[in-house]
């Protein structure tokens, strides 16, 4: 598995966002694969393969990966993580959901809440959806940083420039501590997105995933596209990469996450921590007593 990620994924990783444009990448794209059965049995592999390391991951207690996803309203982030990680165990990984912050969220700084909840070693965290909305639907509605109880003297043309600096700081102090972090931008196109709204109104059971907020931030659709190139021109890194990963498909969505997850765990050349003499003796005197009880 881990030998045809690089292939997959290598169009969509940023590490250095000065070129970036978000123009460059296609909501449509599905790469190479010629079909969704060809790719669904690639995931497969996959989430067997991220069973297996997350064992060896888990056990060995050292590094913690944290997987962080940011996309626009029904691109796919729910199903991505829920098909991506169906082979983890649910002991070795913690899960958070970012929605509007809370009174108590904002009597802190904006990183508050996300770095009170990152991973523990030997597990993965995952973010649907992080601090970096303080650098989307804050930006987009204004109004919204007036109400985060800031000094008025540190809120100026400067601020995102110093929220994204904050950022990568965050990002790269954890990198040190043994946290992989992989970040993932949901591409989908406004297109894409009209016909999976229209699904959620015309089938009963998926009612429930609509909300009437979503079609609000589509009006200003043009807007966070522009927050999100600007936030993944600004901290796309070599130790927090972001990949931009095409949403309109979402068997093609799913594949790459998942070669993305692969390829940061196979780089960690996990394994199983090695017992000592002393410890091995010890395990061999229990073994030999319990095959002497009757």
């Amino acid at each position: 598995m881990p030998k045809i990620t690089e292939n997959l994924i290598q169009n969509y990783r940023i590490t250095d966002g000065k070129r970036f444009r978000l123009k460059d990448i296609d909501p449509g794209d599905t790469g190479k694969f010629k079909s969704k059965d060809e790719a669904t049995g690639l995931l497969d592999r996959g989430v067997q393969w991220l069973a297996e390391e997350q064992e060896k991951l888990y056990a060995s207690d050292n590094w913690s990966l944290l997987l962080i996803f940011q996309a626009m309203d029904a691109a796919g982030k729910d199903g991505t993580i829920k098909h991506v990680m169906s082979g983890i165990n649910p002991q070795g990984c913690q899960v958070h959901s970012f929605k509007a912050p809370t009174s108590t969220d904002l009597d802190h700084d904006f990183l508050w809440r996300c770095a009170k909840v990152m991973p523990e070693r030997g597990r993965i965290g995952i973010f649907n959806r992080s601090y970096y909305e303080e650098t989307l639907v804050v930006r987009v509605h204004p109004e919204l940083l007036m109400r985060q109880k800031l000094p008025a003297d540190l809120i100026g043309k400067k601020i995102w420039e110093h929220r994204f600096e904050d950022i990568r700081n965050f990002e790269r102090f954890h990198s040190r501590q043994g946290t992989v972090i992989r970040k993932f931008f949901l591409h989908v196109s406004p297109e894409e997105q009209k016909r999976r709204f229209l699904s959620r109104l015309e089938e009963k059971e998926k009612n429930w995933k609509f909300s009437t907020s979503d079609i609000a931030e589509r009006a200003h659709w043009e807007k966070y596209m522009e927050a999100y190139e600007d936030m993944i021109r600004n901290t796309a890194t070599e130790y927090a990469p972001w990949y931009v990963v095409p949403a309109d498909n979402k068997w093609f969505t799913r594949v790459v996450v998942a070669a993305a997850i692969v390829d940061a765990m196979h780089g960690l050349k996990l394994e199983f921590p090695k017992v000592d003499k002393r410890k091995r003796k010890e395990l061999e005197a229990i073994e030999a007593t319990l095959k002497r009880e009757k």
